[in-house]
């Protein structure tokens, strides 16, 4: 079983989110991790959805993405030429004792405080999965109070593979609307 990762453009209407997942779903496919937004494209969202599976399943789940009505494009994000991150938001119970010790954790992954109070603070991480999971461990120990995660979202590197669509929703990639622009 592989872990992938699917970033899928779909127009930005209601009910597409439930489409997506009901497919999930009737499939009998799980969803590790789903994030949602709209894109610079207002008529867009991006759907970056975190599944696993075998060879043949992942491509099945490809293939049947592509034929909801609302779904513009699907690709699956490799983890050499992507970049993919995910925002974890953690209460913690401090005091003195710990205050500082709970502070140094967050100084090492980077994390920032964002909430301070006398019984608590609020943490928040932006990095690989592996990178929660490890911060998370780190605070072994310290009673968490409130923890949200907003699972994977990512894109892939370079240009390569952008697409773009004009107001009549017909594809234009990218190097040809770069190319027109310096022609003008």
């Amino acid at each position: 079983m592989q872990k992938v990762v699917f970033s899928i453009i779909v127009d930005n209407t209601s009910g597409v989110l439930s489409r997506i997942a009901g497919l999930f779903s009737r499939r009998g496919y799980n969803i590790d991790s789903l994030t949602v937004g709209t894109t610079a494209d207002p008529r867009y969202s991006r759907s970056t959805i975190v599944t696993r599976g075998d060879e043949a399943t992942l491509e099945q789940i490809e293939k049947q993405l592509m034929k909801l009505e609302d779904v513009v494009d699907v690709k699956r994000l490799q983890p050499e030429i992507s970049v993919c991150r995910e925002l974890v938001l953690v209460k913690v119970q401090c005091d003195e004792s710990n205050r500082q010790n709970i502070i140094s954790i967050a100084d090492i992954f980077r994390a920032k405080i964002i909430d301070v109070s006398i019984e608590s603070l609020v943490i928040e991480l932006v990095g690989s999965q592996t990178k929660v999971d490890a911060f998370l461990r780190m605070l072994e120990g310290v009673e968490i109070l409130e923890l949200a995660r907003t699972g994977l979202t990512g894109l892939s590197r370079g240009t390569f593979d952008v697409k773009m669509y004009d107001e009549d929703g017909r594809l234009m990639h990218y190097d040809f609307i770069k190319n027109k622009a310096n022609t003008l």
